[in-house]
C-alpha cells in the first residue's frame, strides 16, 4: 500500500465513425504489477465508481483504469439499443481499442454486475495477458430475482426526479441508459443468456464477490462462476451487503481484492 495519492489523468479513446470513449487512470508513484481495469454496471460510469478507483490504486499499488462504455457517462451517445449479445460485443468490439490506445499489454480486471460478465468475456479472449479477474455482484445467468429487481427499477425510473439524479452522471443520455438496461435484460431474446461459454476458457485466477442480500441475484451466481472458472475460482459472500458491496462494505472489499491480487500475479 502507498501513502501518496495516485496521479489522475483523463483520456479519450477514439473509436471508428468518429465516436469516443472517456477513460480515466489513477497511477501510484511507483505502480506495481499489471494495471487493473474496471468494468461498470448497467447504470454505471467512471464518476459513479466515486472514490473506489483511487482507493484500489492506493491499496494495490497498481494503476487503475476505468472507462465509460459507449452511450454512458462522458462517452459519446449511441442511438441504437443494445443487442442480446452486448456483453460479448463489449469484449470483441470496444475493449480491444481501449487496450491498444492505453498500451495495456497485460492487465487485471474488476467488473461490477454486468461488468463482471464483460470481464469474463474479455478474460476468456485474452489468455495469459489477463492476470486476474474479480467480479462484484456479477450475474451468471438471467435469474427470476434479477428480472424482478429490474422490473421494480424500471417503475422507479418513471419518476422524473429519479431520472434527473441519473442525468447528473449521464446527461441527456440518462433515459437511453435506463432503457438499454431494462429493455435488454427483460427481452425474451436475452432470457437464455449465460456466461458459461467464457468461464472454462479463463487462464487467470478468479474471485467472485457477492452481497448476501443482493437484490439482483442470489449466491447461485458467484457459486456458478467460481465452479466453472477454467483456472479455478474463489467466492466471497459479504454478509449484510446488497448489490453494491464495494460501497456498502468498502474496507472489507478493498482488503479482499488487495489480498487476492497480491497472490494472483
Amino acid at each position: 500500500m502507498t501513502d501518496a495519492p495516485p496521479i489522475t489523468r483523463e483520456h479519450w479513446i477514439n473509436l471508428p465513425a468518429q465516436a469516443r470513449l472517456y477513460a480515466k487512470t489513477w497511477t501510484p508513484a511507483m505502480p506495481r504489477q499489471a494495471p487493473l481495469v474496471l468494468m461498470h454496471d448497467s447504470l454505471g460510469s467512471v464518476a459513479l465508481w466515486r472514490d473506489f478507483p483511487a482507493q484500489l490504486a492506493q491499496a494495490t499499488g497498481r494503476q487503475v483504469v476505468a472507462y465509460d462504455r459507449l452511450g454512458f457517462g462522458q462517452s459519446d451517445a449511441r442511438s441504437d439499443m443494445l443487442s442480446a449479445q452486448f456483453v460479448g460485443e463489449e469484449a470483441a468490439l470496444y475493449f480491444p481499442i481501449l487496450r491498444q490506445q492505453l498500451g495495456l499489454e497485460r492487465f487485471a480486471l474488476l467488473g461490477h454486475s454486468v461488468g463482471g460478465g464483460m470481464g469474463m468475456a474479455i478474460a476468456a479472449g485474452a489468455g495469459q495477458a489477463c492476470t486476474a479477474l474479480v467480479t462484484i455482484a456479477a450475474q451468471a445467468f438471467v435469474e427470476d430475482r434479477t428480472r424482478a429487481g429490474i422490473v421494480e427499477a424500471r417503475a422507479l425510473f418513471q419518476d422524473a426526479a429519479q431520472l434527473e439524479r441519473l442525468a447528473k452522471y449521464h446527461g441527456s443520455k440518462a433515459r437511453w441508459v435506463v432503457d438499454a438496461w431494462t429493455q435488454t435484460w427483460l427481452s425474451p431474446a436475452f432470457a437464455d443468456w449465460t456466461v458459461d461459454a467464457w468461464l472454462p476458457r479463463l487462464q487467470c485466477p478468479l474471485l467472485a464477490i457477492h452481497g448476501e442480500l443482493d437484490e439482483y441475484g442470489s449466491t447461485a451466481h458467484p457459486e456458478r462462476i467460481a465452479r466453472l472458472a477454467g483456472a479455478g475460482g474463489q467466492t466471497e459472500i459479504i454478509a449484510g451487503a446488497h448489490h453494491m458491496p464495494h460501497r456498502e462494505m468498502a474496507e472489507q472489499v478493498l482488503g479482499r481484492v488487495q489480498a487476492f491480487l497480491a497472490q494472483a500475479d
